[in-house]
């Protein structure tokens, strides 16, 4: 496991994947002896992850690729707390069937990204399952008296919502991840704990309980804030949040945010993000310094990133789309792909008759703010149809132009599409 491991450590530190770690010289020494157990926990806040966990589920794929195995904890305890760090209010309580449904749904979506067979599967487990049960003195006597309150107002989950309030509810929560690492350390014999830089006060006082407690060797690692060169929050775009769940983040949607990433950002998102050997990203980082009007590297990215949350089909499909708007020929997309393609755009909802000028039309999608204005637009050789560009003022618009039935598609310039639906 030597030279696996030392690799493995090796490359993290390459892709800028560790921020901190607790006895770094300690853990290259277990990696190099044995294959060892690590965890990263994901609360259930919503009903998908989005792709600001994407960089924990891949540090867990990283090690799993080296011979190690995986724990993958969803918090249907701790999603009914509410984790104090990287906030600056209380969370919303949400109720426990709520919690439960969520709880399965990241499951489900987690167990996309992870080998749950072979030598070194990866495990999934719910920390309701000992949490559920845990009675108030049990928790008081045996678990909260490891903790003093002068050490948890230390911790800067803490201390930065003293000013505003903090309820003895988030209060808790620390508590509650720290007897997480001791469950898993002592039921599946887990060593090691990785999350976000924010949880490094919640990692480090697991590990004072583990040592409190008598419960082994245990380390911690946090990654990097992922943070754009441009000042923006990642992890949004202009329409929200970008989430892995395809019904709430299209597949073409994932793929544009990729693909629109800054020159200045995107070695760093393909080092974070993607598997490619130092080699290729190497060879990328050259191509976008000669040529960076190709966008290759971005191109590469949103390829590789999709693939790993939505599958190959997937990257297909966005490619065609994305080719398919930028020639402005959409009448080759499949009635899936169309909707996906346009579901941003302005959708207007017309009656079913058999004829309709391209004038009105224009008016009613609100493509053209007066029949003066459509009407230049059209002479002028601005306005498409389903791609094709239509100059005849007279132009009517029949059952014909339809595409898949029931749907046509009207660009105005470059860019600005608009979807009439046919009832």
């Amino acid at each position: 496991m030597t030279n696996l491991d030392q690799s493995l450590l090796d490359n993290l530190e390459y892709r800028g994947l560790i921020y901190q770690s607790t006895n770094r010289d300690g853990l290259q020494e277990k990696l190099n002896k044995e294959p060892i157990v690590l965890y990263c926990g994901f609360d259930p806040t919503a009903d998908s992850l989005h792709i600001g966990h994407l960089l924990p589920i891949l540090i867990l794929r990283h090690f799993q690729k080296a011979g190690h195995r995986p724990i993958a904890l969803v918090g249907g305890g701790t999603g009914m707390i509410g984790d104090p760090s990287g906030r600056s209010t209380e969370r919303s309580l949400n109720t426990a069937d709520t919690v439960a449904l969520w709880t399965e749904r990241l499951k489900a979506q987690l167990s996309r990204f992870l080998d749950f067979e072979g030598d070194n599967p990866a495990k999934l487990v719910s920390n309701y399952d000992w949490l559920g049960s845990l009675d108030l003195i049990t928790f008081l006597r045996d678990i909260g008296k490891n903790f003093t309150v002068n050490y948890m107002l230390a911790k800067d989950s803490v201390d930065s919502r003293l000013a505003n309030g903090i309820s003895f509810t988030e209060f808790s929560y620390m508590i509650l991840q720290s007897y997480d690492f001791y469950k898993l350390l002592t039921d599946h014999g887990c060593s090691l704990q990785v999350g976000g830089s924010d949880q490094w006060g919640n990692i480090t006082a697991g590990l004072d309980l583990i040592g409190k407690m008598g419960g082994g060797e245990a380390y911690g690692m946090t990654l990097p804030l992922v943070t754009k060169s441009d000042g923006k929050k990642f992890g949004k775009s202009e329409s929200g949040a970008v989430w892995l769940d395809r019904s709430k983040t299209s597949v073409y949607a994932f793929y544009q945010f990729w693909i629109n990433t800054d020159d200045n950002d995107v070695i760093k998102f393909l080092k974070y993000f993607t598997f490619l050997e130092r080699e290729r990203i190497a060879e990328l980082e050259r191509e976008l310094a000669e040529r960076p009007e190709q966008r290759a590297a971005q191109r590469e990215l949103a390829r590789e990133v999709t693939r790993l949350v939505h599958g190959d089909d997937a990257v297909v499909s966005a490619e065609k789309i994305t080719q398919a708007l930028f020639s402005g020929d959409v009448t080759q997309l499949s009635e899936a792909e169309l909707v996906e393609a346009l579901q941003d755009m302005p959708t207007t909802v017309v009656g079913g008759q058999e004829e309709t000028p391209l004038l009105e039309l224009l008016i009613e999608t609100k493509a053209a703010p007066s029949k003066r204005q459509a009407r230049e637009d059209i002479e002028k050789g601005a306005v498409y149809l389903n791609g094709q560009r239509e100059q005849a003022l007279d132009f009517v618009v029949t059952r014909e132009h339809r595409l898949h039935g029931k749907y046509a598609v009207i660009r105005r310039g470059k860019k600005n599409y608009f979807l009439v639906k046919f009832e």
